[in-house]
């Protein structure tokens, strides 16, 4: 007891081995977009640069589009011609229930106001495939303006814009990465392939931080490539706190 010895009952035990492998931190592939102007035209305002957060809905850069102008002019159009077809439907159905014109006529005026109704639909719908307000047509605003914004929050890693460029529609001007949730791509080497499987729970910690978490493991590459010969297991980690940032080693 002095030198301290202990004596202890063996009793049966379950036996975890525990693999601890080198990776680092890289962004969720399925969370990464490319942002396109979706149509041309001249670069007239930049208001977002990489590394920067965004959020969602957040003015990125602005465009003069002549295609939106023209765009915008046929919905105003097609919006006067409707109301201009409704109030000419009105006279002629009332004109035709006191019996002072033909059927034809107000027949006609139906049609019309239909046709009218389609054609505005039809311009309203082509502003909206563009991921413009129609009600903007109206505002009162330059209507070749375009305000380009952030379709999802997260970090810009790349911007390809610069002031007085023209840009075409499918140009890819920024890219932004959701970083709520990250990936650690762990290296696994041809020894413990049969041991690391797809479900299982990681305990990941970063090498130079205090940083620690748990995740689970959605796929592990199939093929032994590059210099190491290794395989590369991913584990999705929760990053809404910020904790994690690629490039991290773990």
């Amino acid at each position: 007891k002095s030198s301290g010895v202990q004596i202890a009952t063996a009793i049966p035990a379950i036996i975890k081995p525990t693999l601890r492998l080198p990776g680092e931190i890289i962004f969720n592939e399925h969370t990464i977009l490319q942002v396109v102007p979706r149509m041309p035209g001249m670069v007239i305002a930049v208001e977002r640069h990489h590394g920067q957060h965004v959020q969602k809905g957040e003015i990125l850069a602005i465009i003069e589009s002549p295609m939106l102008a023209d765009l915008r002019s046929q919905y105003l159009i097609a919006r006067k011609r409707l109301a201009l077809a409704q109030t000419t439907y009105e006279r002629e159905k009332q004109l035709w229930e006191e019996k002072i014109t033909a059927k034809q006529e107000y027949l006609t005026a139906q049609q019309q106001w239909d046709e009218a109704s389609i054609a505005l639909e039809l311009a309203s719908e082509r502003l909206l495939a563009l991921g413009v307000s129609p009600e903007s047509a109206h505002s009162g605003k330059n209507l070749s303006r375009y305000e380009i914004r952030a379709p999802i929050p997260g970090i810009i890693t790349a911007k390809a814009i610069v002031l007085g460029e023209a840009v075409k529609e499918d140009k890819a001007i920024f890219t932004i990465a959701d970083v709520s949730t990250v990936w650690a791509a762990i290296t696994v080497y041809p020894k413990d392939l049969n041991v690391v499987k797809v479900g299982q729970q990681a305990a990941i910690k970063a090498t130079a931080f205090d940083v620690e978490g748990e995740g689970t493991v959605t796929y592990v590459t199939t093929l032994i490539g590059g210099p190491t010969r290794a395989a590369t297991a991913r584990v999705e980690l929760d990053n809404h706190d910020g904790r994690w940032r690629p490039g991290m080693f773990v």
